[in-house]
């Protein structure tokens, strides 16, 4: 049997079953963010990590569960993202404009991977927890949410402030946004939707 078969090239011999699972994953997230969510096939991803076709496989028995780890690795990204922009001891309604800042950014520079993790079918399936993963930061937003307008309900206004920016960000991609209002940069858009849903800040 060839190392191909075995899962393995010559230039990744000793390498075990996690290291070709986290190759994988390493290999589908370059894929994704060069040539989008519609280029992550199997055998794609396998050519790339210099495997059988038939390799990813072993470690993931369905498609949807390597998109899912994918997707993931997107979910940790953001949240690192967030965590390196959080400005800590700032007014709340400071914080959650920096992670909206950060959230729209990361859609327009990784929009491949923005679209794979807010995919209907991966989120539907709950393959590797991927839910659970994409939940702590959508807690932190309701959190700081909740001291901003304490008397609405944080996870509702936090869902329809997270709506909003995903429009935004959607429509802004398509040049929707652009043609409508004329606008350079989503950036008054983003304060119009946070004085919408959070009210206007204190001057």
């Amino acid at each position: 049997m060839s190392l191909h078969e075995n899962g393995r090239d010559s230039g990744h011999e000793g390498e075990g079953a996690d290291g070709l699972r986290d190759r994988l994953v390493r290999v589908g997230v370059e894929l994704v963010n060069t040539e989008g969510a519609q280029g992550l096939s199997l055998r794609e991803i396998a050519r790339r990590a210099g495997v059988s076709h038939g390799a990813p496989r072993r470690y993931f028995p369905a498609h949807l569960d390597l998109l899912s780890a994918i997707a993931r690795q997107g979910f940790a990204e953001l949240a690192a993202r967030v965590a390196g922009e959080d400005p800590e001891g700032a007014p709340a309604r400071e914080r959650i404009e920096a992670l909206a800042r950060v959230y729209l950014d990361y859609a327009g520079t990784r929009r491949g991977m923005y679209e794979l993790m807010f995919r209907h079918d991966l989120l539907e399936s709950g393959r590797l927890g991927l839910r659970e993963t994409s939940l702590p930061l959508f807690a932190h937003l309701a959190a700081l949410v909740a001291r901003v307008r304490p008397e609405g309900d944080p996870v509702l206004l936090a869902g329809a402030l997270w709506a909003n920016l995903h429009g935004i960000a959607q429509l802004w991609h398509w040049g929707s946004l652009r043609l409508a209002t004329g606008a350079d940069d989503p950036g008054p858009l983003l304060t119009a939707a946070l004085d919408a849903h959070l009210g206007r800040s204190a001057p």
